[in-house]
């Protein structure tokens, strides 16, 4: 993908560990590939990064330039945080198609699955600037539906493709300029499923972003692929567990080598404070939002990792209170 050597064998040892998940997808329209432990599974190696499973399939594309990203955020939960790795491109390279209205492309000829190639292919027109998310169908009443309704934007008021979409549950396909995931199991209407699943949010598609404000994506790149290793705090279906030490450790190795330097200087200027038992009054308070976010995560970690600071309560009181 790049000439990171690095980046390669990482996404091989993440695709075939099923507490890893990754998506593609934009600020409102996702979708995300996980599976099950005893899932049976495809794997198209060393030929190409692919996955596939009877739910879902992943498809990870070669590109000169790529950025992989580290972070870690804040959970809403008070004593928790998030992680990720964010594979970026530079916003020329990275740009998708952007279509804003349903847009029939024809046979998927780049399907991951053979039997899947003589399905019809529309663009949903949704304009997101780094992917393109369709829907992909054999089936002749939507392809009409579907045909019947292309020029148009899905979400325009009195539009009843999108109703027409969700009753059949036909593929959906989130393509970037780093790959594709489709998944093939049905919409979620009363709740997500587990497994691979996709989301589409009219209300943050219309705010034309391309990620959550709270990953640091440099200004000029665009996140194209996310991967999400096993969080030491959660289990596959995001439920509380016991923190584990060993996954903490090995997400903090890709977050020494591909997070951004600030967030890395300020954990490691915090902890060398709360060893150092130095008083949270003299402390600076970080002047960016990500360094600020990095103190905090590194508070709630030392915790989690039972500090035997004597005054880590002193910092969670000073600078990660619960918002009242």
């Amino acid at each position: 993908m790049t000439p990171d050597s690095d980046i390669q064998p990482a996404l091989r040892t993440h695709l075939r560990d099923a507490r890893s998940s990754f998506s593609i997808g934009s600020f409102g329209a996702i979708a995300e590939f996980h599976r099950d432990p005893d899932e049976p599974l495809q794997i198209d190696e060393p030929a190409s990064l692919t996955v596939a499973t009877t739910r879902g399939a992943l498809r990870v594309e070669s590109h000169e330039g790529v950025m992989p990203l580290a972070y870690e955020t804040l959970s809403r939960r008070a004593d928790c945080w998030q992680q990720g790795v964010v594979f970026c491109l530079p916003k020329d390279d990275a740009l998708s198609q952007s279509r804003e209205v349903l847009t029939e492309l024809g046979p998927d000829a780049s399907a991951i699955r053979a039997a899947d190639a003589d399905g019809i292919l529309f663009d949903m027109g949704l304009g997101a600037r780094n992917i393109d998310f369709c829907v992909r169908t054999s089936d002749e009443t939507l392809i009409r539906a579907l045909r019947e309704a292309c020029g148009r934007s899905v979400l325009e008021p009195g539009n009843a493709v999108m109703g027409a979409i969700v009753a059949a549950s036909p593929h959906r396909i989130a393509i970037s300029r780093l790959g594709r995931a489709e998944v093939y199991q049905a919409i979620g209407r009363e709740k997500t499923p587990e497994g691979p699943h996709t989301h589409v949010l009219p209300k943050f598609l219309r705010t034309g972003r391309t990620h959550s404000a709270n990953i640091p994506v440099p200004r000029g790149w665009l996140p194209c692929l996310s991967l999400y290793p096993a969080n030491p705090l959660f289990d596959a279906l995001g439920r509380r567990r016991d923190f584990d030490a060993a996954d903490h450790a090995q997400f903090q190795v890709l977050l020494e080598r591909w997070a951004l330097p600030a967030h890395r200087e300020e954990k490691a200027r915090l902890q060398e404070a709360v060893a150092a038992k130095r008083d949270p009054a003299d402390y600076p308070l970080p002047k960016t939002r990500l360094g600020r976010t990095a103190l905090r995560v590194a508070i709630r970690q030392l915790a989690q990792r039972g500090s035997a600071n004597g005054n880590l309560a002193d910092w969670q009181a000073a600078f990660d209170r619960p918002a009242s």
